[in-house]
């Protein structure tokens, strides 16, 4: 009395597994086609925008783009790096467009939108200091050491005025991480 109910479901099971693995399938391909279809867009973006810029000048580029790209800036910016990156498309096979812009260090926007994000705002002082401290990083690059190190000395004189009291007094311990 029991075997026909449990055929019934061992045929069913059977049947979303049959249905489960076809789907898998298909988006296998599906992730597939996508890449190499970005793969493909980011090496006509390349030779469009060296076109563009020989013929129009530097400065057309971004023009061109939002006359013609259905898509933003960024998205062209992410599909270009990664057909310079990438030389032989297979290297892509069975990843996500995320996976392969991950693996291979092309920054990505968050997947939720601002409205769903959770709000967490740093305090001021840390917004500043990090904005100070990239300040610099791209100061040190751009520059000869000791062209940096007057300026700087010259133009953080005031802030160093002002933050170093914090720092040397004994009871200023606790910023410098003792109790």
């Amino acid at each position: 009395m029991n075997a026909a109910p449990t055929l019934s479901v061992a045929a069913e099971i059977n049947r979303l597994h049959a249905t489960a693995q076809a789907c898998v399938q298909q988006s296998r391909r599906a992730l597939d086609t996508s890449l190499m279809a970005a793969w493909n867009a980011g090496i006509l973006l390349q030779a469009e925008k060296k076109r563009i810029r020989c013929s129009m000048g530097p400065g057309s580029w971004l023009l061109w783009l939002e006359a013609n790209f259905r898509g933003n800036p960024r998205t062209a910016q992410r599909y270009m790096k990664l057909a310079r990156t990438v030389t032989d498309a297979s290297f892509l096979q069975g990843m996500t467009l995320r996976q392969a812009y991950d693996r291979l260090g092309i920054a990505t926007e968050p997947k939720t939108t601002a409205r769903s994000r959770l709000v967490h705002q740093l305090p001021a002082h840390l917004i500043l200091t990090n904005k100070l401290m990239r300040a610099l990083k791209r100061e040190l690059r751009h520059r000869a050491p000791r062209e940096v190190n007057e300026k700087l000395v010259r133009d953080l004189r005031p802030l160093f005025e002002i933050l170093n009291p914090w720092f040397a007094l004994p009871e200023a311990g606790l910023l410098r991480g003792s109790s």
